[in-house]
């Protein structure tokens, strides 16, 4: 009776330890700060060479994927729950998102509103209704805008293996 009592507590406190510890995950802490990296280090070449979103735009209607690109925008959104995907706004106003390569780093939500260089792969891709909820439920869209999504969308994609912040 005493080890079923002790395997008991020993399996409540677990499950509470864990409880615990994802209330307490969220974006990293962080200002953002003029020349702070998130990820890989962003090379001097990128920095000089990032195109605009617009030509990233132009590109990717060439040739569906492009690879080893440095791209500069705004921040204008990032994941609330862990800073594991952010978006970028481009000149015309439209928006691509972004993932970081492997899950491997995550961003603050102090990034929104900053201007960044981002260095990665970036590509066309169509996303599923299912995708576009799960992110819209990340972003705390209502209800409304989360139940207005009802086709799938062509939308540009960037993988980011780093991200420096310029100003």
């Amino acid at each position: 009776m005493k080890k079923l009592a002790l395997l008991l507590t020993i399996a409540f406190s677990t499950v509470v330890f864990a409880q615990e510890t994802e209330k307490k995950s969220g974006p990293p802490a962080g200002n953002a700060l003029v020349g702070d990296v998130y990820g890989a280090q962003v090379s001097a070449k990128a920095e000089k060479t990032a195109i605009s979103a617009k030509n990233l735009e132009k590109k990717l209607k060439k040739a569906k994927k492009v690879e080893n690109i440095a791209v500069k925008g705004k921040v204008t959104d990032v994941c609330d729950k862990k800073g594991c995907w952010l978006t970028v706004e481009t000149e015309n106003n439209d928006k691509f998102f972004v993932k970081m390569k492997d899950y491997a780093f995550f961003v603050p939500t102090a990034l929104i509103g900053k201007n960044v260089v981002l260095e990665g792969n970036a590509e066309t891709k169509v996303i599923s209704v299912d995708e576009q909820k799960h992110y819209a439920e990340d972003a705390k869209k209502s209800q409304a805008e989360i139940d207005a999504i009802t086709k799938p969308q062509e939308e540009i994609r960037f993988m980011a293996s780093g991200i420096k912040v310029v100003n």
